[in-house]
């Protein structure tokens, strides 16, 4: 199935964005995670493209969309809500299921409650959240604010690649040509020549000028939509404790929620296998069967 890559402006900035599959079926937002890029869901993208319009945004600041001008204001789930919104509104897309990882499962978040974007309310079908939660462990936390705001940077492309390849272990197995893909889609060159990884060193200022910006139970408990979380087996970011009260409020205390522990993988999941693909067309098709219920 081709890959179309395509711009729209939102909220004032060019954002990039790969879309998949037929433009009159169900729509499924694909949204990655804080540091990486919309190409990373190519694999899953390249799989529902058949059955799914699938549509993975590069966020602000990331891959080739434009960055912030004013990033301690804009580099916020509030914002990056705001860019959805008006991404759904001038694709036509009136629902969409919304799969995200990381980061991307906390816009998803944020835009199913309705809370920072009322229209966006209801037109959210499903929501699965790819090791993400509504806390995040406040180490894994910590760890990333030390990194993401000083990226690396190499003479070569194939140090930033084993880089990466450290770094995304936990991702779980990609073949050779998927870690050579990641890499080539996340690189960028710098003005002396070396290469880094291609996101604005900026968007960390999301942890410095928005305290607890990923502290969002009181938008996962307006949800009232199917919910599915896929814990990376041995992720540090969202914790089983974590995981086990998202069974017990907001879809979790409606019967809506349920948690899938991924083996062989921390943070996150790179969905990109078999098993995981597995995981997802299952939960499309409940949640599909579920909106197709009569209303009681």
């Amino acid at each position: 199935m081709l890959r179309s890559s395509r711009y729209a402006t939102c909220a004032g900035y060019e954002i990039h964005y790969t879309e998949w599959g037929a433009p009159d079926a169900p729509v499924v937002i694909a949204w990655h995670g804080l540091a990486r890029t919309g190409r990373d869901m190519d694999d899953l993208a390249g799989h529902l493209a058949n059955r799914y319009r699938v549509i993975c945004p590069d966020t602000i600041g990331r891959g080739l969309s434009q960055w912030s001008r004013h990033p301690a204001q804009e580099y916020c789930l509030a914002f990056y809500a705001r860019i959805a919104a008006d991404l759904l509104n001038q694709l036509g897309i009136a629902r969409a299921h919304w799969i995200g990882t990381s980061m991307g499962g906390a816009i998803g978040t944020v835009c199913a409650s309705g809370l920072f974007e009322p229209a966006l309310k209801g037109r959210i079908t499903s929501l699965l959240l790819n090791d993400n939660a509504p806390r995040l462990a406040d180490a894994a936390v910590e760890r990333i604010k030390a990194y993401a705001g000083q990226p690396p940077a190499f003479d070569t492309v194939q140090e930033l690649e084993a880089f990466f390849r450290q770094v995304y272990q936990p991702y779980g197995w990609l073949s050779d040509t998927q870690w050579r893909r990641l890499t080539e889609t996340s690189t960028r060159r710098l003005p002396d020549g070396r290469v880094t990884p291609h996101y604005d060193p900026a968007m960390v200022q999301q942890f410095t000028q928005h305290a607890n910006d990923y502290l969002i139970w009181d938008h996962y408990d307006q949800i009232d939509i199917p919910v599915l979380c896929l814990r990376g087996e041995d992720s540090d970011l969202v914790l089983r404790e974590t995981t086990a009260e998202m069974l017990t409020r907001g879809p979790g205390a409606r019967g809506l929620a349920q948690v899938i522990e991924v083996p062989g993988c921390g943070h996150a999941p790179a969905l990109n296998v078999a098993a995981h693909y597995a995981l997802v067309d299952q939960f499309l098709a409940q949640a599909e069967r579920l909106a197709a219920m009569p209303a009681h």
